[in-house]
């Protein structure tokens, strides 16, 4: 007979694991202090250099409190009954599931493991917190991956310390393992983590299915022409630009969340710009590339297919940089191609770009113009690992679990499946854009970029311009999309929708979930137009949709063929760029 592990002796080796592990941080962080102030002697910002030494008050007292933590869950977990519940000494935060399922307290081994793994991230957080780094950006960087840390050692993610990774294998008979590890496997094979059913969805035909026709193209770019669903159109075409980024298709996933089908149902003759999928090929192209033959080609195709002087265009996320750079441009060649803008969580001002800014610093941008500057791709699965690391717990650990570990399969989920759509993106277009944007942050000084031979202005662009953001947006802050009403010389509408950078802009109105908020205050400060802002209930759709109404210069009778003679239907929408894979 085999013996049985003495639980005690268990708790004891666990518990002095977790001590390691948080004194091990702990000693690391002291480290690269003293390693800062001995290379710089006088700490800059009036940083106490004496403030974080072993000695000092403040880490005493996070290491005292931490210390009694421990002792007071060791001690009740020692002296109660294997019946009784464990004491509550450490709670997840809310909003945390990791460690819902009962099966992490009906075991005094796993109800430790849980509440030592809260307490010691509770404090590496702290410690983190108080480190007296006088850089902002460094002080962030160290909370967030101070954060990558602590999410990736729960013990939720490890077959050893998981209760329900034992429960499962012991229900499914050990099927839930072989499926675990079969889910491996073919992920392996795909280079990344699943977190959708990949069978349920298919490009052209229950995603990006809006009726229409590709009716132009050139080595970066299709334009698309949506067929029209009413009788009666603006006489003013409406152009989107995408971001490059990612597939177009975030905005038309499938009829009942299309952003591009709601736009055609209100009356919009409705193009779009599907951006290649970058290949060996186009890992020479750059920025002004971008720029001259994307919005730049397309507002020149779509104005002579609709014959009107303007059209109304929208830019999304980095579309919507790519199209204001576009626009400044052409102001400054004395063209004035667009009648209105519609900026959705676009970045003009890069002064707080958010957690993205934590992988962006001058080593970081040296490397990339270094290794791709100057000709080569950025791959896809690169670009999309950074997204993922944002939010870890979410995008990286929950499937780590459920696939592996529990040997589930994810469900069907239309964004999630785009989100794992990735795309390439051209090493010198990159590499310019991480330098002038988000290091330099050059964009907003008049007339300091020279972009396609001319020095761009935003404040030349003096159309009105209806800007969104998402509230609870990770990868633009609102508060720094706001500053962009300052920058733009027209007259500005702000809005600021509820949720993230994708679900606050897909927000259907025919679901008319989440809320808005709306001001007609133009202060500069976005805390002070938060503070007086109206919040309004449902999707900011019909909202944009009206302020969209107001430019379209009349109704003319839908158009009976999509093109004319000199660019006519290439292949049926979405083409096949939106396909192709990185």
């Amino acid at each position: 007979m085999s013996s049985v592990p003495d639980p005690n002796a268990a708790l004891q080796a666990m518990f002095q694991a977790g001590q390691a592990m948080a004194q091990g941080f702990s000693q690391f962080l002291t480290s690269q202090q003293q390693t800062l102030q001995q290379q710089t002697p006088t700490m800059p910002h009036g940083v106490n250099p004496a403030a974080w030494a072993p000695e000092s008050e403040a880490l005493s007292a996070l290491q005292k409190d931490w210390m009694g933590r421990h002792a007071q869950l060791w001690q009740g977990m020692m002296g109660k009954a294997p019946s009784e519940p464990g004491p509550q000494v450490a709670k997840a935060e809310p909003g945390d599931r990791r460690f819902d399922n009962p099966a992490w307290a009906e075991s005094p081994v796993y109800d430790y493991l849980r509440q030592a793994y809260l307490i010691n991230s509770e404090y590496l957080k702290q410690l983190a917190e108080n480190t007296p780094v006088a850089d902002g950006l460094a002080k962030n960087r160290l909370r967030f991956f101070t954060r990558q840390m602590v999410d990736a050692m729960a013990p939720s993610n490890f077959v050893a310390t998981n209760p329900e990774f034992v429960k499962m294998a012991l229900e499914t008979k050990g099927e839930s393992i072989k499926q675990g590890i079969q889910n491996l496997i073919e992920d392996f094979d795909k280079g990344r983590i699943s977190m959708t059913d990949d069978a349920a969805f298919e490009v052209g035909r229950n995603l990006a299915s809006t009726p229409g026709s590709v009716i132009y193209e050139n080595e970066l770019m299709q334009l698309i022409q949506y067929s029209p669903l009413t009788d009666k159109v603006t006489k003013r075409p409406f152009l989107i630009i995408p971001p490059c980024i990612n597939k177009f298709y975030i905005l038309d996933l499938q009829p009942e969340n299309s952003f591009v089908r709601y736009a055609i149902e209100q009356g919009q003759t409705v193009f779009l710009v599907s951006w290649k999928n970058a290949q060996a090929e186009q890992g020479q192209r750059t920025w002004d590339d971008y720029l001259e033959m994307g919005p730049l080609t397309a507002l020149k195709v779509v104005r002579e297919v609709c014959g009107t002087k303007q059209v109304n265009a929208l830019g999304f996320c980095v579309g919507g940089t790519i199209l204001s750079s576009a626009l400044a441009v052409a102001k400054a060649r004395g063209d004035d191609p667009v009648a209105s803008l519609t900026l959705l969580t676009t970045l003009l001002d890069f002064s707080d770009v958010g957690e993205i800014g934590y992988f962006v610093d001058e080593a970081a941008v040296a490397a990339r113009e270094a290794s791709i500057g100057k000709g080569g791709l950025l791959r896809g699965s690169e670009l999309s690992s950074v997204f993922s690391a944002l939010r870890s717990n979410d995008l990286i650990w929950q499937y780590v679990v459920g696939n592996y570990l529990k040997g589930g399969k994810p469900p069907a989920f239309d964004l999630l499946y785009w989100n794992a759509d990735s795309t390439n993106l051209p090493g010198p277009f990159l590499a310019w854009y991480l330098r002038n944007m988000y290091l330099e942050n050059n964009l907003r000084v008049p007339g300091k970029l020279p972009m396609c031979g001319v020095r761009a202005d935003l404040g030349s662009l003096d159309m009105p311009v209806f800007l969104f953001a998402s509230r609870e947006d990770h990868i633009v802050p609102w508060k720094t999309s706001y500053l962009g009403r300052a920058l733009v010389g027209g007259d500005t509408t702000f809005v600021l929708g509820a949720s993230g950078h994708i679900a606050g802009v897909i927000n259907p109105a025919v679901k008319n979930k989440r809320n808005y908020w709306i001001n007609e205050n133009q202060t500069a400060n976005p805390e002070q137009w938060f503070e007086s802002a109206t919040e309004v209930k449902g999707s900011w759709w019909p909202k944009w949709s009206e302020w969209l109404g107001r430019h379209g210069d009349g109704q003319i009778a839908a158009r009976g063929r999509l093109g004319n003679k000199v660019y006519g239907p290439i292949e049926p929408a979405p083409g096949r760029y939106v396909k192709e894979k990185a």
